[in-house]
């Protein structure tokens, strides 16, 4: 683990909302101290209740854990209505669309625009409390009006990628019983439109007989099918519909959206997020890991398919009364200095994005970040994936211009908000490490048994004390839901959240995560992380990605199968026998011997998700040379599988 520490910059601690070590130290020892306590002044000092809660938490039913029992709110008063008073001209969101055209939409002009979509859903397609509602929408503000109007409304809504296939779509239709359908015709990427809703009409040819009604929203204005008595145009109706609609009122604990897991085996599992507790933490976690201000402007490039866009998109900025910026392209589109002109053009404060991202804008364009203003930006944060330090240190040197803290943000679709992170005014940050827990979080790295691992060996990353933003349960499955994390570790004589991550803890309590427990490869009894792995090999001057996964060794159990990508495929390498041993020269002196890769092949990109997510999976079977199972038609680049193989081919693999 790296030594060197960066310390916050001093104007910014000075004004940040955590300043300092000790400041942080004595939110940690109140919680400890006082769990309910804790929780309970900041439900009362950051929510506005409808009714009041008479019971902080309900451990009577683990791990079925009830927070704020009893009382009543609306997401949506939190969000938009008791910002309305004073902020009712401010920009609740910058929207720029991937051809550059632009909106700015008003606290008051949201008010209005979700009222009109939560009547029209009410009103013409009979949505009410308990009903779920399944959007498969691109990164336009109506995504954000649907979402708050079924949250308006007490409907549940679930939002899946718009990358997602058609049977991956009909099958998230189908567990959630969806009474309605939102999606667009299309929209834009790189320049070309694309289409959504013919996608939708496959998926709901077969099954799917829940479903009543699809609402269209009319983007690119392509040519469409149009099923009578079923669909219908979002641009028609909502016109006509009253700008005032009463929320419903909600208990604490019921569902507000379902959100299901991408990339797991069999029936996907849909994580339900109750009301009070998400978006108190979703509040929370805005102010305290991005120092965020009144007047400052927050840029996250997820997509809201994501709980990275539900969170830190939608519903956290517009809990604090922020400015959120939704973007529907890419951050390499036209070119690699597109983010950083939006960063300029909008003074963007807060800038959020994946490591995978950063990677991309840092290969295509190195020196980028110098051709624009970006005295703006105050944090810097990533999310997803652990960050090599390569990626870190260009990020806060060229990026941040060494005077930007880095937020590097562990947590889950399960957690609902941050669990691990920097505070940006306070944390003496080492690159590439999650920090310490966020104020109120008993995060721990542990054995199966509940003692503590030493200092620099890897245990289970586990949350040994419900918090407020946890998942509920999994839809229509309690049982699996308990087994799923609450099964592999216990503390005290209890079960605990297992996050399915393993992480290690150095000598001054910091952690890092090392990945999923199920990404170790076990190498002549040694288990390592594959982001241990990855981070070392990208040390290497000449590697830009990389992707490393286990292969079955008949004398060691698993070898180590590494498949890269170099940052300059023209640049003259020599042989290829050279590259590897140049790469596992780096890999013994990071790691040691035992990590040396087997098979090391060079390939033109990695299989990955629109959302930059690397399909490992797939690289798992390509190495093991078996079938490739999984639908491929989500990747960003389809064709990039059939290459890689080819690249096997070629190398002998």
């Amino acid at each position: 683990m790296l030594e060197e520490k960066y310390y916050p910059d001093r104007k910014l601690a000075k004004d940040a909302r955590i300043r300092n070590m000790c400041e942080y130290r004595e939110l940690m020892e109140w919680a400890k101290e006082d769990y309910e306590g804790f929780w309970d002044h900041w439900a009362k000092e950051k929510i506005e209740w409808i009714s009041p809660y008479s019971k902080v938490l309900d451990e009577s039913d683990a791990p079925f854990y009830k927070w704020f029992i009893d009382g009543k709110l609306n997401v949506t008063q939190q969000c938009i209505d008791r910002h309305i008073e004073i902020r009712k001209n401010k920009a609740a969101i910058i929207f720029e669309g991937d051809r550059g055209d632009k909106q700015i939409i008003t606290y008051l002009e949201l008010y209005r625009n979700v009222n009109r979509m939560a009547n029209l859903l009410r009103n013409e397609f009979g949505v009410q409390k308990g009903d779920r509602v399944v959007l498969y929408m691109p990164m336009i503000p109506e995504a954000a009006y649907a979402m708050l109007a079924c949250a308006r409304l007490g409907a549940i809504h679930s939002v899946v990628f718009g990358g997602f296939s058609a049977e991956a779509l009909r099958d998230r239709i189908e567990d959630a019983g969806a009474k309605v359908v939102i999606t667009a015709d299309g929209a834009f990427r790189k320049g070309k439109p694309y289409m959504l809703k013919p996608v939708v009409d496959e998926a709901l040819k077969n099954g799917c007989e829940s479903v009543e009604k699809v609402l269209v929203v009319q983007r690119n204005f392509a040519d469409i099918a149009w099923i009578g008595a079923r669909d219908y145009s979002y641009n028609e109706l909502v016109v006509s519909q009253p700008d005032e609609c009463e929320a419903e009122t909600m208990d604490s604990e019921d569902p507000l959206f379902l959100l299901y897991t991408s990339g797991s085996t069999g029936k996907p599992k849909g994580v339900q997020h109750s009301q009070a507790g998400y978006i108190l933490w979703a509040q929370m976690t805005m102010e305290w890991v991005f120092d965020l201000k009144e007047n400052d402007t927050f840029w996250c490039t997820a997509d809201i398919g994501w709980i990275t866009g539900h969170t830190y998109i939608v519903y956290g900025p517009l809990a604090a009364g922020a400015t959120t910026v939704m973007f529907e392209g890419v951050p390499t589109y036209p070119d690699a200095g597109r983010a950083w002109k939006m960063v300029e053009e909008y003074r963007i404060n807060q800038f959020y994005t994946a490591p995978t991202a950063i990677r991309v804008l840092h290969k295509l364009g190195e020196s980028e970040p110098q051709k624009y203003n970006l005295s703006s930006l105050r944090v810097l944060g990533t999310v997803g994936e652990p960050i090599d330090p390569p990626a870190w240190k260009w990020y806060y040197e060229s990026v941040g211009g060494g005077r930007c803290s880095i937020v590097d943000t562990w947590w889950q679709t399960e957690t609902g908000g941050h669990m691990i992170s920097p505070l940006p005014g306070a944390t003496p940050i080492k690159p590439a490490c999650a920090t310490f827990p966020l104020p109120g979080i008993m995060a721990e790295v542990i054995e199966p048994d509940g003692s503590p691992v030493k200092s620099g060996e890897q245990g289970l990353l586990c949350i040994t004390r419900p918090w407020p933003s946890m998942i509920r349960t999994i839809w229509g499955d309690p049982e699996r839901f308990a087994k799923s994390y609450f099964s592999d570790a216990v503390k005290d004589g209890r079960a605990v959240y297992f996050s399915g991550d393993g992480a290690v803890v150095d000598d001054e309590g910091y952690i890092t995560i090392t990945g999923r427990v199920d990404d170790v490869i076990n190498v002549s009894g040694h288990r390592m992380g594959t982001a241990e792995i990855e981070s070392a090999i990208k040390k290497h001057p000449h590697v830009a990605e990389v992707a490393v996964v286990g292969k079955p060794d008949e004398l060691k159990g698993e070898s180590i199968f590494a498949y890269i990508v170099l940052k300059d495929t023209e640049s003259g390498l020599g042989e290829e026998v050279e590259l590897n041993r140049e790469i596992n020269d780096v890999i013994a002196g990071e790691i040691g011997n035992i990590a040396k890769a087997d098979s090391i092949v060079v390939v033109p990109g990695l299989p990955k998700t629109r959302s930059g997510k690397v399909m490992r999976r797939i690289l798992r079977a390509i190495a093991k040379k078996e079938p490739i199972t999984q639908d491929i038609s989500t990747l960003e680049d389809p064709s990039i599988v059939g290459k890689i193989e080819n690249a096997l081919k070629c190398s002998g693999c």
